[in-house]
């Protein structure tokens, strides 16, 4: 009980919430409202088969690295409480549980395993290479709207790439402040990032011009997508929200551990109210 204890601590599980609520939305918008029950759950499945070979693959990669960043040093698998095999394991069970959700979605799917393969196993590598790191880890995450638009529809149009742009460009937005947490322990060891190549005070807007593209690109997405009604301008307006309580934050002299920890909760509960708006758009009811 305790090992499966410090694997769900070590994986985050409930992290899949930022990605979950934006596969929702890209299944929403591809079927121009309430998709089968069944894509829904192979979608679900989908993510969580994703999300938990990512999480997996990045305590493996990055073991050595935790255990020198005061951050993370406690995590399980730095410390050694954990086997780094556990691991290695969770990373097929979850790559299995992507491919048969892909397998039961469309042939498409299937067809473009490898790619989401391929981001979900070396995006914990990124940081050792490029200071875009952030983009990187973003694009994995888009990978959940752009793989549920294309299980529902068969297909890779304009609509499900705006989704999966914005989706890029709003999880690399959050990413920074976590970056800013580890920056002079990231100095030490040679990770890349956006802090470490700019600095604190030009990463922090940095963020900010990224949540703006996110909005700019939510809004092509509901252009393009055919949904331009009330509630979509809402969520669009929610979006404008968060990013303005965003340029607050970053504005005071709260430590970046603070920071961290508002921005987290304002993303989290964005994600879950634009998806309900999104919803309401095409005239979904509780």
């Amino acid at each position: 009980m305790r090992a499966a204890s410090l694997f769900l601590r070590e994986i985050r599980i409930e992290h899949t919430l930022f990605a979950l609520p934006f596969a929702y939305v890209g299944a929403l918008f591809a079927a121009r409202g309430l998709p089968h029950a069944a894509a829904l759950v192979w979608i679900t499945l989908a993510v969580l088969g994703a999300r938990t070979a990512a999480m997996a693959a990045n305590r493996y990669f990055d073991r050595d690295i935790d255990a020198r960043t005061p951050r993370t040093a406690r995590r399980a698998v730095a410390t050694g409480e954990l086997a780094p095999g556990v691991m290695l394991v969770a990373v097929g069970a979850g790559l299995a549980l992507l491919l048969l959700a892909a397998w039961q979605l469309n042939p498409l799917c299937v067809k473009l395993l490898p790619i989401a393969a391929a981001g979900v196993l070396l995006y914990p590598l990124g940081k050792r290479f490029t200071w875009m790191v952030h983009l990187v880890l973003g694009a994995v995450d888009g990978l959940a709207p752009l793989g549920a638009y294309i299980g529902i529809t068969g297909r890779v149009d304009a609509t499900g790439l705006a989704l999966f742009a914005a989706v890029t460009l709003w999880v690399a937005g959050f990413d920074i402040p976590y970056a800013l947490m580890d920056l002079p322990t990231d100095r030490e060891n040679g990770v890349n990032s956006m802090p470490v190549r700019f600095g604190e005070k030009s990463a922090r807007p940095m963020a900010i011009a990224m949540h703006i593209g996110m909005f700019a690109l939510l809004a092509i997405a509901g252009r393009v997508g055919g949904l331009t009604g009330a509630w979509y301008i809402a969520g669009l307006a929610i979006t404008v929200a968060l990013i303005v309580y965003e340029l607050l934050l970053v504005r005071t002299k709260d430590n970046i551990f603070r920071l961290n920890e508002r921005m987290f909760s304002a993303n989290m509960t964005y994600s879950v109210i634009f998806l309900m708006t999104v919803a309401l758009g095409f005239g979904l009811r509780a």
